[in-house]
């Protein structure tokens, strides 16, 4: 990969986990920062356009929206050219029109996109048509459980089960369900086998591991050993058991469950 583009990543990374971190956009530093993203980035092959709007391929711009939305200003542009590369089955690839299959790794990232986009925009201009698309790629993931093949009922990819903070690019189990659970979507008995796999997961002692560490790069101190328990990976799932077993739309008897997981959650917290 050309050194150009490694760092244009690098960017996009950094942007992305500070943003996740929650950096408060209106802070000295980030506007700084977002400042500097704006008047001396640019993807030199596409006759020098601006980073924040985008460029070809759909993981990196879902990633772009989320950015622009948070740091700057809601991109409507980029939000409609999402919307129009939507494959017939829900979700995104950023191998199509040569793949006619969508990926759960670009999906995913498009449509954190576009809910960051939504929020920022308030009524965007491209009108109900984001709620509409995130609806469809939503229960893309949703009918196959989060992780299976709709054809097979097969895992897809064991490295799902796996979970990684930072995420980057990848898919897992908890990034999608941390979506879901960040868009309001009520739960159903369709997550439950994803819930489960969130569970099994946990040690004993309460709290998640860091199952993966992706070998993409951030110049940010992160966790960084595998197997050691990891505060953003027990956040994340305690908020996503939550979000599950407290919603009223389960059954009685599945939402009773949950105080067996409140005590871990304060074992995770001590």
């Amino acid at each position: 990969m050309p050194k150009e583009h490694r760092d244009l990543l690098i960017t996009l990374y950094s942007l992305s986990v500070l943003k996740d971190l929650g950096l408060d956009p209106a802070s000295k530093r980030a506007r700084k920062m977002i400042d500097r993203v704006e008047k001396r980035l640019v993807f030199t092959w596409l006759n020098d356009r601006p980073y924040l709007r985008g460029e070809t391929e759909p993981c990196i711009n879902g990633r772009i929206l989320g950015i622009g939305a948070y740091f700057e200003k809601p991109n409507d542009a980029l939000a409609k050219q999402l919307l129009a590369e939507q494959l017939e089955d829900g979700g995104w690839n950023c191998e199509a029109p040569k793949s006619r299959r969508s990926s759960f790794h670009t999906t995913i990232c498009v449509l954190e996109g576009l809910l960051d986009y939504e929020r920022a925009a308030g009524k965007p201009a491209v009108g109900k048509s984001v709620a509409k698309a995130r609806k469809r790629a939503e229960n893309y993931l949703i009918e196959r459980g989060m992780l299976r093949s709709l054809r097979s009922g097969e895992i897809i990819d064991k490295r799902w089960l796996r979970f990684s903070f930072p995420t980057f690019w990848h898919y897992d189990v908890l990034r999608g369900l941390d979506y879901l659970r960040d868009a309001g979507v009520k739960p159903d008995g369709r997550m439950r086998g994803a819930i489960e796999i969130v569970i099994q997961r946990r040690h004993q002692n309460g709290r998640w591991p860091m199952n993966l560490i992706h070998p993409e790069y951030v110049p940010l101190k992160m966790e960084t050993e595998v197997g050691r328990a990891s505060r953003w990976n027990t956040l994340r799932a305690l908020r996503v058991l939550r979000w599950y077993y407290e919603s009223p739309s389960l059954p009685e008897a599945e939402r009773a469950r949950w105080s067996g997981h409140v005590s871990a959650q304060r074992a995770a917290i001590a």
